[in-house]
């Protein structure tokens, strides 16, 4: 969910929920490397003259819903957007992060190229993921529409890249 910085009670009320807007700001999301505010807010949403200034407690890009089947792949769409904010479903992709537990999928690459999960989809997928390694580490397979995928780890080092030395 999306909210101006100083709203003080933030839900559904009061974040933004239009998609038009919401498809503009994450698909314009970068880096904040403008030499501005960059500690405070390490990501930005250039629109015209305009920079909107982002921070989150941890991806900018949170994976909210699989969409149904149109085609070959499912489509994941991220931060309420629906099919304009979407990726193609990589279920070998899939990562949780040894160091807080969460789940993360591929974005684009734009906007730091890995995702969160949103918690209330991890927990539906949950019962899928094998722990080839033991329930101490992270899972090394995802059961998807019958077929068992071994998961890459690839996003690994975005996430370890991200929090820094």
């Amino acid at each position: 969910q999306l909210f101006l910085d100083d709203t003080k009670v933030k839900n559904f009320i009061t974040c933004f929920k239009d998609v038009e807007f919401l498809t503009t700001f994450f698909k314009r999301l970068e880096p904040n490397r403008s030499g501005r505010y960059e500690a405070e807010f390490p990501f930005l949403s250039p629109c015209g003259r305009e920079r909107n200034f982002l921070r989150c407690d941890d991806r900018p890009l949170v994976f909210t819903r699989l969409l149904p089947a149109a085609g070959e792949r499912r489509l994941l769409s991220y931060c309420g957007g629906g099919e304009r904010l979407a990726v193609p479903f990589q279920p070998e992709s899939l990562a949780v992060s040894p160091e807080n537990g969460r789940l993360y999928h591929p974005a684009p690459a734009k906007a730091g190229g890995v995702g969160l999960v949103r918690s209330a989809l991890a927990f539906e997928w949950s019962p899928l993921f094998e722990y080839g390694r033991g329930p101490a580490q992270p899972p090394t397979h995802f059961i998807w529409e019958g077929r068992r995928y071994r998961l890459t780890e690839e996003l690994l080092p975005l996430l370890r890249a991200a929090d820094g030395p």
